[in-house]
């Protein structure tokens, strides 16, 4: 094990009093999430060893490790980016933690762009694919074997299983849930129009600036994953409007509701 991954763990299970089974990411806007765990222990992501600091606007940059559902979390509370400036190997690096925790589900959440027509903003899409078009991957350079194999397959990164457990909670809950393929892109600049045609081209239903290294890296050391994305805006040309951060996370404070309930729902499934 990368001797910085062990000393993280290490600090992770001193300090905490149970062995978490589900990791949480929360994406733009939608950090409420973790004030519904119960009992939480708070640790600064400056406290872990050799643990990157979240630098974007409404990432706090901390771990809540509680309880949700009756399930034992570790929730991220802010997650990292290529475009501050992190390595892909660094932005997942707490994803490789978790798992060596002992984290036996992923599940991800996002802030993302509608490409797709038929999508609203506030609508949630459940990702059954997605397209990486930084360019770049956490796993180039040399492979560490106690995480995972050279190469690795990633037909399956996002869990069938899991997406079936979605929908049917969705169901439950009454909450529409779109299934669609993510775009991943590195920002931090909003793409153009052109680029925008271009995705919806290629057969991408959202586009947004994360997850994709996350989910590549759980694949890597077979951790399932679901992931979600909240459509808060709707992608470059589509409505001919320009694009803000701030409507990003305005949309995701309003509609965050809906997500934390769907999440919930997905909890009592696992």
């Amino acid at each position: 094990m990368n001797p910085n991954i062990e000393k993280a763990v290490k600090f992770l299970q001193d300090a905490l009093p149970f062995q978490p089974e589900i990791g949480l990411v929360l994406g733009s806007g939608l950090q409420p999430l973790a004030k519904e765990l119960t009992d939480p222990v708070l640790i600064a992501y400056a406290d872990v060893p050799g643990m990157p600091h979240a630098t974007a606007p409404g990432h706090i940059g901390r771990f809540v490790c509680g309880t949700l559902e009756g399930k034992k979390i570790i929730c991220m509370e802010g997650r990292l980016h290529g475009y501050e400036g992190h390595s892909p190997e660094n932005i997942v690096f707490p994803i490789r933690v978790m798992h060596f925790l002992g984290v036996r589900t992923l599940i991800l959440t996002n802030a993302a762009g509608g490409i797709n027509t038929s999508f609203s903003v506030g609508d949630l899409m459940l990702i059954k694919d997605h397209i990486n078009l930084t360019g770049k991957s956490p796993l180039t350079g040399a492979n560490d074997t106690s995480i995972g194999p050279r190469f690795n397959d990633m037909t399956f990164a996002y869990a069938p299983g899991l997406r079936e457990k979605a929908l049917q909670a969705a169901k439950d809950c009454d909450i529409q849930l779109h299934t669609g393929v993510y775009m991943g892109v590195n920002g931090p600049q909003f793409e153009t129009p052109a680029e925008i045609r271009a995705f919806r081209t290629l057969g991408a239903d959202a586009v947004g600036m994360s997850t994709v290294f996350e989910v590549i890296a759980a694949a890597h050391c077979g951790l399932p994953v679901l992931a979600i994305s909240m459509i808060t805006n709707m992608a470059a040309g589509v409505l001919m409007q320009p694009l803000s951060g701030e409507e990003v996370n305005e949309i995701a404070d309003r509609r965050g509701q809906d997500l934390r309930r769907l999440v919930r729902g997905i909890m009592k499934t696992l």
